[in-house]
């Protein structure tokens, strides 16, 4: 079993080896270090883990349940009370949890449907309203890259629909895009794809600079087309706890 101080050990080298790669990619693709962010994804790990990656210098992290968030933020605010954390929601996000997200995000990079604007927006108000928050979200829509809204997703046709829907919102500020490259795609093919989309909303939406792209095995690909922020999760962590029957039925992976 290891020790409390052997996970930390694990954990820092595992940071660092991403912080190499994705250093190298950054270098390999004629960008500054600074031009993408490394997202540690602490989904169903413990608040235990998210504390030795903020001691390592980590700040924001990712989250995909709300549930789960909810709790570790909540557990971890008193550590962070110096320097707080910023949290990014990434998995799928029902209506009906809007409310808490609103508490606790500082981003959510998985926004592809009206109707959770629309909710999105009226708990944002309403937590700006309570002091529970100061600034607006920030939005970046999800978009499919293969049509398969089942994985998350709008559908590229209803991308500008939906980004003109989001901006219209005045307590969210849309932020950019965010995929997930179709199973067995080429991650260079798809990353290119998510690139000239960008590219078109940036025409009507100069402000939505993000695009949250690339995880623990395409990072690098990601960088090379444009990515300003990877979300990974395993290459830190490790694999993942197996999941209850409900977990898994309640997340789709982003990292």
């Amino acid at each position: 079993m290891t020790t409390p101080e052997g996970r930390a050990l694990d954990i820092e080298k595992a940071l660092r080896e991403v912080q190499d790669r994705l250093r190298a990619a950054c270098s390999d693709s004629g960008r500054g270090e600074s031009e993408v962010m490394l997202l540690p994804v602490t989904k169903f790990f413990p608040a235990s883990d998210v504390e030795i990656l903020y001691r390592l210098g980590c700040r924001e992290f990712g989250e995909s349940r709300e549930q789960e968030a909810s709790a570790k933020t909540e557990e971890l605010d008193v550590v962070f009370a110096d320097a707080p954390a910023k949290w990014h929601m990434i998995g799928h996000l029902q209506r009906n949890k809007a409310k808490s997200v609103a508490t606790w995000a500082h981003s959510i990079h998985s926004v592809d449907s009206d109707r959770l604007v629309g909710a999105l927006q009226k708990a944002v108000r309403r937590a700006l309203d309570d002091g529970d928050r100061v600034t607006p979200l920030r939005v970046l829509i999800q978009v499919s890259l293969d049509g398969d809204v089942h994985r998350g997703g709008v559908e590229r046709d209803d991308l500008a629909r939906l980004a003109d829907r989001v901006s219209s919102c005045p307590d969210l500020e849309f932020s950019g895009l965010m995929a997930v490259p179709p199973i067995e795609a080429d991650p260079d093919a798809a990353f290119a794809d998510l690139a000239d989309l960008h590219r078109r909303v940036l025409v009507d939406h100069p402000g939505a600079l993000e695009l949250s792209a690339g995880m623990t095995s395409d990072l690098e690909a990601a960088v090379r087309h444009g990515s300003t922020c990877v979300r990974v999760g395993t290459a830190i962590l490790g694999s993942r706890p197996i999941a209850s029957p409900i977990e898994s039925a309640d997340h789709i992976s982003h990292n």
